[in-house]
C-alpha cells in the first residue's frame, strides 16, 4: 500500500515537471535544413553560431511562436503546414528574405543576406 502510494506520487511529481517545464522555440526541420544548405559551410563562424542557436536563428525566447525579424519575413512567405515538403518554395523565401533589410524599422540597415554573407546570424545573436 505504502510503495503504491509512493509510485503514485512519484508519477505525479514527474507528470507535472513535464507539464511545467518551459518548452525552447523549434524551427520546422525542413526550414532549418534548407537554411543550412544554403548559407551554412562546415568550419566556418556561422556554422558554430548555427549549431549554438540552432531554432534561434529564426525564434527567440521560450515559444516558438515568437520570432525574430528574420522569422517574422519567411514566416509571412511560408507555410508550416503547407509548405514543408516544397523545398522550391522554401528556397525562394530564403532568397526573399536575403534582400530584406534586417531592422524593418531602419530601411538602411544590412540586409538579411549580408550578415549572412558577413558570418553572422540574421537575427541577431540569442539573448
Amino acid at each position: 500500500m505504502i510503495r503504491m502510494s509512493r509510485l503514485a506520487c512519484a508519477v505525479g511529481v514527474a507528470m507535472a515537471v513535464v507539464a511545467f517545464s518551459a518548452r525552447d522555440a523549434h524551427a520546422i526541420k525542413q526550414f532549418f535544413d534548407e537554411f543550412k544548405a544554403v548559407y551554412v559551410k562546415d568550419g566556418t563562424p556561422l556554422a558554430a553560431a548555427v549549431e549554438a542557436e540552432k531554432c534561434n536563428v529564426c525564434h527567440m525566447g521560450k515559444s516558438k511562436k515568437d520570432r525574430n525579424a528574420y522569422g517574422h519575413a519567411l514566416a509571412e512567405r511560408l507555410d508550416k503546414k503547407e509548405d514543408k515538403e516544397n523545398t522550391a518554395k522554401i528556397r525562394k523565401a530564403l532568397e526573399e528574405v536575403a534582400a530584406l533589410p534586417s531592422d524593418p524599422a531602419k530601411p538602411d540597415s544590412p540586409t538579411f543576406g549580408a550578415l549572412l554573407k558577413d558570418g553572422k546570424l540574421p537575427g541577431g545573436e540569442a539573448k
